[in-house]
């Protein structure tokens, strides 16, 4: 913490020393938006390339401060106005965001190839949508996409083209939830609810938070109202639950009893509207109808320590992770009292099996938004907007301790809860078979 401090600090020198050709001039930003741009300063900013932000706690001060000249070099302001010359260091904040909306405006010229970072990774692509040069790499369909997406993933290329033709203000507006991005170019979508890639290791979902960079490259570009406002979890959920949409889904907990359910009714009861499990008693409470392949969404909260678990082709009897398909934990991962947790045992985890990624999970008491696919031996788990398990039981032979798993192949069971002892609520529980 201390070296960010220190950085911070040097970058607060940096903007003492910024190049302006015009008066400052006073930034609005819209209601409930905060400017990351002044309009007077780089306050707030500093320099940065691609780079892994993995990587850049360990990147030289003198490489920093190199980029910090950059800037000072290919920069300036004009009035309300960023203005770079298509050279030098990215401008980069020095706050890290989550899930976020930002509102942007930028104007080019031709030959400029530019692009907006989101949580340090490559991008909301800006180019030259004339350049016939680059019509092979995908600069005739306009800006606006991820274009460092794989070939062919969905948000990789634009679904219209919605830019204006050079000497014309462009505004993007962006709302990222988890990896889930969402564009609008010129008030037209043009990236619906498509997973950002993290390009520096796509076997791994979008860093939980990173900077936002403005990249430059090419020739000149200027950016002004720059702006951004973040969600809270529950907005964050709705966005996420509205596009996932309701066709074919079957709301599974009605929000004010236990109809519909079986098993260990006795240790569960209706809170404040969710399924909780009672302080000091567990079991799987399950539904009444058995699945095969399906998608459930539900929304879930931990209290401190918190420990449940979605028991998945549960046959009815016995302990969810080893006689069903599995058990997918629920768990408050980061709690001191299980710092030497077996990866597989982590929050998402195909319990003992399969290990997801950490580090998504909100805090406790804050609501999650998770869906969980299941088709024939695979499974997927999304957290939050971003997936943190996507495997195929079929191929997994070792076992945490080496205990069997003798129900993993089972291609029916039923959706439940597998308690252990913690008050963990679930709520808007919903499923859909496919």
């Amino acid at each position: 913490m201390r070296a960010l401090f220190t950085y911070f600090f040097a970058c607060t020198l940096l903007a003492s020393t910024t190049l302006s050709s015009a008066s400052a001039q006073e930034v609005k930003p819209p209601e409930g938006f905060v400017a990351l741009f002044n309009g007077k300063s780089f306050e707030g900013w500093h320099g940065r390339s691609t780079l892994d932000p993995r990587k850049w706690a360990e990147t030289s001060a003198d490489k920093k401060q190199a980029w910090d000249k950059e800037i000072q070099e290919h920069w300036k302001i004009e009035g309300d106005t960023l203005v770079n010359d298509g050279h030098g260091a990215y401008l980069t904040t020095n706050e890290e965001f989550g899930d976020i909306e930002l509102l942007i405006d930028y104007k080019t010229v031709p030959l400029a190839d530019s692009g907006i970072y989101l949580r340090g990774t490559p991008q909301v692509q800006i180019w030259d949508y004339t350049e016939k040069e680059k019509f092979k790499l995908g600069a005739d369909k306009g800006s606006g996409g991820l274009w460092n997406n794989s070939a062919g993933s969905p948000g990789k290329d634009p679904l219209v083209l919605a830019d204006k033709p050079f000497g014309q203000w462009n505004s993007f507006r962006i709302v990222q939830v988890g990896s889930r991005t969402s564009v609008w170019l010129n008030g037209q979508m043009v990236v619906d609810h498509a997973i950002m890639e993290n390009y520096f290791d796509r076997k791994l979902p979008l860093f939980a938070k990173g900077v936002i960079q403005l990249q430059t490259h090419g020739n000149e570009i200027s950016w002004r109202n720059v702006f951004v406002r973040k969600l809270g979890s529950e907005e964050a959920n709705k966005f996420l639950a509205e596009k996932s949409g309701s066709e074919r889904f079957k709301q599974l907990f009605d929000g004010k009893s236990l109809a519909g359910w079986t098993g260990a009714l006795e240790n569960y009861e209706v809170v404040d509207g969710s399924i909780q499990c009672k302080t000091g008693h567990g079991g799987v409470l399950r539904t009444e109808d058995m699945y095969q392949d399906f998608v459930a969404r539900v929304e879930f909260k931990l209290p401190p320590g918190g420990n449940n678990g979605l028991a998945i082709r549960y046959p009815g009897q016995g302990d969810a992770a080893y006689a069903g398909m599995c058990e997918l934990q629920v768990l408050d991962t980061e709690h001191p009292k299980y710092g030497k947790l077996d990866p597989r045992q982590a929050h998402g985890s195909a319990y003992g099996m399969a290990a997801a990624t950490r580090g998504y999970v909100r805090p406790t008491g804050e609501w999650n938004y998770q869906v969980v696919t299941v088709k024939g031996s695979t499974i997927q788990v999304e957290l939050n907007g971003s997936v943190i398990l996507n495997t195929d039981l079929s191929k997994i032979s070792e076992y945490m301790a080496n205990s069997p798993h003798p129900g993993k192949d089972r291609t029916e069971g039923y959706f439940g809860f597998a308690g252990h002892s913690d008050p963990v609520q679930f709520r808007n529980v919903s499923i859909k078979k496919l």
